[in-house]
Parts: structure tokens; C-alpha cells; sequence
């Protein structure tokens, strides 16, 4: 037997019987008080990342201005503002649109918000739901193998822990973190046609709508229901596979990040990773060296033909000049003949021709080339080799799967401008150290610091991903301060941008969510 998670947290309210103490405060706590709650804090791991953006879902039926319905359930982001959570969740909403108030309640902030459901799957049991007021950050599905056996974590809000620690209605609608629970996938099921996952993690009514999820905080299905324990038997959840997730959001229109690589450790990546990078940057030298050697060959080369077209040219004018002389002395000896023969006229001239002839011998023989090489930069071959601040132009940077951890980002090639002296896209400039340049992003509208890092040398190119808490982007913000958006900087503001850098990576957690690492080429 099994049964929807969110069906025993649903309270029907008789409305001839005396209503608990505070329902009749629930409607308006709801549409108020969806303004107002406690913030919460959650560890920077893969899990509690995806668990900002895990939801509480609560549905409050009014008639004739009392409240004859209440219940909850949870859900989670799959986009800025949109939801999925079970179909059964919000049920009553779907039915009775006019009468039942559909609440989204973030496990960050001050405030909660008024939903509508906007794709409803009975059979799937899967729902989307859209709100405004708020951007939470989207969870990505897996779309890898999963085998059984694989560790996995629930998150959700059972309702026998709101039982046992719920105060009042309002706590309800009060921002929390979701409960973590850890089991095992058991297995693929087909219940009535669908889909689903049969797996370990304890969950209980009021976890449905709920990612279960992969250790590395990705999608792999919604919690739906449990199997009942009878004459102590074991407890199972099912949860619709995401197979069937990706064909609702799909038929609902709705674009998702999805994820095919498999778990690895940050720990591990960035070990890995740092090998990789050290392998890197010992090629990158070696190469540096090889090219030097061969560009310093070919300038030798160069040289050598230009020192001995230099000789060649010398001995020629020198050959020249002997040819004048040898010519003038001849012309020279004619004029005594003629003048002997009585043609003085013919004499003169002959020895006028002469004597320029030597006359020219001898400027020649002055002015000839030295044979020292005397070549132009700009006639050698030029060097293949540039420096660190050199630019590089338009790249087109492509993931390396192997040196990368993904767990919400995309896969997708980066497109960089590399100017001169770390300017990037002619508009953000990188703090140069070692041979590499950094720059640390910290965006106003996501709760994502992003460590961006470029080697020239390999053109390796990567993205260090922190997927924050609200209070630890509200604490890199105030780090970070105010930062302009211009390169060519000069070194007073360089050096105020390395401070800022510099602070905001003191706040930041020791190990960050992703890696993304990339091979650069020129885009021409």
C-alpha cells in the first residue's frame, strides 16, 4: 500500500465544530503574514545550496470567510519563480481556484508569496506553480545513471516534525530550512503507468512535492508517497522519476538545467584538478622553452643568410672597384700611346676617362659594405611567444569535462574578448598575478560569487562557482563594495581592486559548489 505524503497533513476543518485554536488566523496570517518570517541559515554544502531553493507549499480553502481547509506540502525551484511539487499538493487549488489560497514559503528571507498553479498533472502527480515578488535560485536535474545503491537525501518539510515543534498556525508560514533525511535508490517502479523511484531516505506526509536528490545536490525525482508499515514492516518512499519530471516540463513549456555528469567530491575535483592544472602549466612551459629554442633557430637562420648575403654584397663591390681601377690604368696607358702618335685630343680625353675610372675605383673601394649584419626587427621572423598582459583577442573557451564539477551550471562554451593587460571584453578587468589574472564577481540578483581565472599560458580558463546563503551574499556584498565596471585601471585603483578582491574571498566558505574548467582557442 502507499500513500500521497501530503494527504495526513492536510486538516479537513468541520465548520460545525469548534475550529482550532488560530485557524481562523491562518487565512490572514497567510495573506499578511506571507509577508513576514524568520530567516534561516544552512551550511555551504551541495545539499543546503539546493536547499534554498526548496519551498514550503501550503493551501488554505476559505468559504463564506472562514477556513474549512488546510494543508501543506513542499516543493522546489525550477525556475526563478516557479515550483514543481506534487499534484495532490494543491489539488484543492486546482478544483476550487475562487476558494483556496496557494502560499510559497522559501526557507530564506523575511517574506512569503501568493502563488498560481500554472501546469497541473494528475496522473504524473506533478505540478508547476508560478509567483512573483521573489527570484530563488533554480535546482538542476540529473540526467545521468543512477544505480542502486547510490546514496541519496531527501529535503522536505514532514509534517510529524511540524507537529512536534510547531508553536502555532503562523509557524506554518514561517521560513525555515528544509529537513534533510539520507537513504539509498532501491530500484525503478512503474505505479498506474508512471514512473518512479523506490528509495530509503525517511520521509513523511508533508514531504511531498520534495526533491530527491543526488549527493551532489542534483534532481533526480519528487517525493509522491510512502509505503504504510504494517505489523512492523519497513518504510519505503516513492518519488516520480525524472523521466517523468522532464516530460511534464517539457509538455508545460517550461526550460530546466539539466546535468549528465557524475557526482565527484569538490575535495576531489579540485585535487585533481590543481594536478592538472600543474601538468598544465609544466607543458605550457616546456612548450614556452621549445618555441624560444626554435623561434631563436630561426632568427639565427635568418641571420646567417643575412650575414652571408652581406659578405656576398661586400666581395662584389670590392670585385667592382678592382674591375674600375684595373679599367682607369688601362685608359690611362692608352692616352701615352695616342699622345705618342701625335692625337693629343684623343689623349686627353682617354686620360680624362681614365682618371675618373680610378677616381670611382677608389670611392667604390671606400664606400664599400663592411659585412657587418645590420637587419631590421621587422625583417626577422617574429617571435611566437607573447607576454602574460599581451592580447589575445576573441576566444571561444570549450568545458573540459574531466577537470570540471557541475552541479546546476551549464555546459555550454564561453565566449571571452581577451584585451591587453587583463581587460575582458573591453569592459571588466582582471587582477594579474604569477602570470594569471583574476577576478572575483559577486552579481546583486543571484546568490552566486563566482571566482573567474585566465592563464595566458595554457589559455585555461575557469570558473569557481560559491553557491551562497542570503546571509553570506548579503556579507560578500558589503566585502565587495563598490567596484567600477572600466579596465586600463591605473595602480592606485588596481591595488584597491586587489583589497576588494582580497576581502571578499575572506568570507566566502572554505570549498565552493562548482568548477567549471575551460580550453581556450582563438575564435577566428
Amino acid at each position: 500500500m502507499k500513500a500521497p505524503l501530503s494527504r495526513g497533513a492536510m486538516v479537513r476543518v468541520d465548520r460545525r465544530r469548534e475550529l482550532p485554536e488560530g485557524m481562523h488566523m491562518i487565512r490572514l496570517l497567510l495573506l499578511l503574514a506571507l509577508i513576514f518570517g524568520l530567516a534561516s541559515s544552512a551550511s555551504a554544502d551541495d545539499i543546503a545550496a539546493t536547499g534554498r531553493g526548496v519551498v514550503r507549499v501550503v493551501t488554505i480553502a476559505v468559504v463564506d470567510d472562514q477556513v474549512v481547509g488546510f494543508g501543506h506540502g513542499s516543493g522546489f525551484a525550477i525556475a526563478p519563480n516557479r515550483i514543481v511539487t506534487n499534484a495532490h499538493v494543491v489539488d484543492l487549488a486546482e478544483r476550487y481556484p475562487d476558494n483556496v489560497v496557494v502560499g510559497i514559503v522559501p526557507t530564506e528571507g523575511s517574506k512569503s508569496y501568493q502563488g498560481k498553479v500554472i501546469a497541473y498533472d494528475s496522473q504524473r502527480d506533478l505540478a508547476l506553480i508560478e509567483f512573483t515578488g521573489a527570484r530563488l535560485p533554480p535546482s538542476a536535474l540529473y540526467t545521468g545513471p543512477m544505480t542502486e545503491g547510490d546514496p541519496v537525501v531527501s529535503l522536505g518539510f514532514p509534517g510529524n516534525v511540524d507537529l512536534a515543534t510547531a508553536r502555532s498556525a503562523a509557524d506554518y508560514i514561517r521560513p525555515m530550512t528544509p529537513v534533510r533525511s539520507e537513504g539509498v535508490l532501491s530500484g525503478r517502479r512503474v505505479l498506474s503507468s508512471v514512473e518512479v523511484l523506490l528509495h530509503t531516505a525517511s520521509i513523511a506526509r508533508g514531504n511531498s512535492g520534495g526533491p530527491l536528490l543526488d549527493r551532489c545536490g542534483r534532481v533526480i525525482g519528487v517525493n509522491s508517497a510512502i509505503t504504510r508499515g504494517e505489523e512492523g514492516d519497513s518504510t519505503f518512499g516513492f518519488a516520480i522519476a525524472d523521466t517523468e519530471l522532464a516530460g511534464f516540463l517539457h509538455d508545460a513549456k517550461q526550460p530546466y538545467a539539466s546535468i549528465g555528469t557524475g557526482c565527484t567530491s569538490i575535495e576531489d575535483r579540485l585535487r585533481q584538478d590543481a594536478d592538472a592544472d600543474a601538468k598544465a602549466t609544466a607543458d605550457a612551459a616546456s612548450a614556452k622553452r621549445d618555441a624560444a629554442t626554435q623561434d631563436a633557430m630561426t632568427r639565427e637562420v635568418a641571420l646567417e643568410k643575412a650575414r652571408t648575403e652581406a659578405g656576398r654584397a661586400r666581395e662584389n663591390v670590392m670585385a667592382l672597384a678592382g674591375l674600375l681601377l684595373v679599367a682607369g690604368a688601362l685608359v690611362i696607358g692608352s692616352a701615352g700611346l695616342l699622345e705618342s702618335r701625335g692625337q693629343r685630343r684623343q689623349a686627353v680625353w682617354a686620360l680624362g676617362i681614365g682618371g675618373l675610372s680610378v677616381l670611382v675605383a677608389i670611392v667604390v673601394f671606400v664606400l664599400r659594405p663592411s659585412g657587418e649584419v645590420d637587419v631590421p626587427l621587422s625583417a626577422l621572423p617574429k617571435t611566437r611567444i607573447s607576454t602574460p598582459d599581451a592580447a589575445l583577442g576573441k576566444l571561444m573557451c570549450t568545458l573540459i569535462p574531466e577537470r570540471s564539477r557541475i552541479t546546476i551550471s551549464s555546459s555550454e562554451g564561453v565566449p571571452i574578448d581577451w584585451g591587453a593587460k587583463g581587460c575582458v571584453n573591453g569592459k571588466t578587468q582582471y587582477v594579474g598575478a604569477n602570470g594569471r589574472w583574476d577576478r572575483v564577481l559577486v552579481p546583486d540578483a543571484e546568490q552566486t560569487v563566482s571566482v573567474l581565472s585566465f592563464d595566458p599560458a595554457t589559455r585555461v580558463y575557469s570558473n569557481t562557482r560559491y553557491l551562497m546563503s542570503a546571509a553570506g551574499m548579503e556579507a560578500a556584498r558589503t566585502a565587495r563594495g563598490v567596484v567600477p565596471n572600466v579596465c586600463n585601471m591605473d595602480e592606485a585603483a588596481l591595488g584597491r581592486l586587489a583589497g576588494q578582491q582580497a576581502a571578499v574571498r575572506a568570507v566566502l566558505p572554505p570549498l565552493p559548489n562548482e568548477k567549471l574548467v575551460y580550453s581556450c582557442k582563438s575564435a577566428r
